[in-house]
């Protein structure tokens, strides 16, 4: 069943860069060949136990082709299949702060020296940033739109030990401190619902929390559990919870609902390939996800920032 919108019932990313560039903006997905801190054995080895990169990453996203190369190669995709004329580099697997300043300054760069690229998406870590690095995106923002996307995937310790993830919610904090210094650069969060350590009402109270801080932008998606993962190999041994496509929807509308208005929302699921996806199986289209979340909304009465309420905490 389709939908007809008539009032906006979510902060949505796509509508937000048509307002600000007066088109549609797409990402270029890029890899450029980092690891992470968890990875080599600066904060861990083993990277995040959910982590297998083909989960998001297209095949044309390949270290090898080079930034030049994967820039035109997206671009030509995205302008013959959309039309598209606006381009935002998107520097997505693992940690893409992860380098000498002088070496990101030449990948960014690169990227950035294609016409129709009018900004870079830059994912990291907040333990792999630093006033060095902050001042080099500071520098791009005067003359492009530049995103940091902080991978913060909860907001209780309990979890992030659980993932691996090397580092604790006061380190995101404190990355977050730092770039408020940066009037210039738009900073976003992603997180992950759905880890077994969290109860469904400590899943719920992370959007007041994260209403409380200083992000513009952010990313939510259920648990999902692929191959290749540690995670999976614990899932083979003791399956845990994962939602189903109806408890999800239930969740997310909930979840936004106490999320703060001004928030613009760059994901609200994720959709690993068929090929590597364990669980959960919904066997949905990303359009037929996008149509039952609006119409959840409608049937609901929801909107974003119906039950919103700040949780200010450090």
């Amino acid at each position: 069943m389709g939908i007809v919108t008539t009032t906006r019932l979510y902060n949505s990313f796509g509508q937000h860069m048509r307002e600000r560039f007066g088109q549609s903006v797409y990402k270029v997905n890029i890899d450029a060949g980092f690891t992470c801190p968890n990875r080599d054995g600066t904060a861990g080895f083993g990277g995040c136990t959910y982590c297998n990169n083909d989960s998001f990453r297209p095949s044309s996203c390949k270290p090898a082709l080079g930034v030049r190369q994967q820039v035109e190669n997206g671009i030509s995709y995205l302008s013959k299949r959309y039309k598209a004329g606006k381009f935002i580099a998107y520097f997505q697997p693992y940690t893409n702060t992860y380098a000498p300043v002088d070496e990101l300054r030449r990948l960014y760069y690169e990227a950035l020296a294609h016409p129709g690229i009018v900004g870079i998406a830059v994912g990291t870590r907040p333990d792999a940033i630093d006033k060095e690095k902050f001042e080099l995106l500071s520098s791009i923002a005067k003359d492009y739109f530049v995103l940091i996307e902080f991978g913060l995937q909860s907001i209780y310790d309990k979890s992030l030990e659980y993932i691996n993830r090397g580092h604790g919610y006061a380190c995101f904090l404190d990355a977050l401190e730092m770039a408020s210094n940066y009037s210039s650069l738009h900073i976003g969060a992603h997180i992950i619902v759905g880890f077994p350590t969290e109860t469904i009402d400590e899943m719920l109270s992370m959007a007041g929390v994260v209403s409380g801080l200083r992000l513009e932008f952010l990313k939510i998606h259920q648990l999902q559990v692929v191959k290749g993962t540690s995670m999976a190999a614990e899932y083979a041994r003791n399956p845990f919870f994962v939602f189903d496509y109806g408890q999800y929807l239930d969740f997310l509308v909930e979840f936004i609902e106490r999320l703060s208005p001004e928030i613009i929302l760059q994901r609200m699921f994720a959709t690993a390939p068929d090929d590597i996806l364990i669980a959960p199986v919904w066997n949905k289209t990303r359009q037929q996800i996008l149509i039952d979340i609006e119409n959840k909304f409608r049937s609901a009465g929801a909107f974003q920032g119906k039950r919103f309420k700040a949780d200010i905490r450090r």
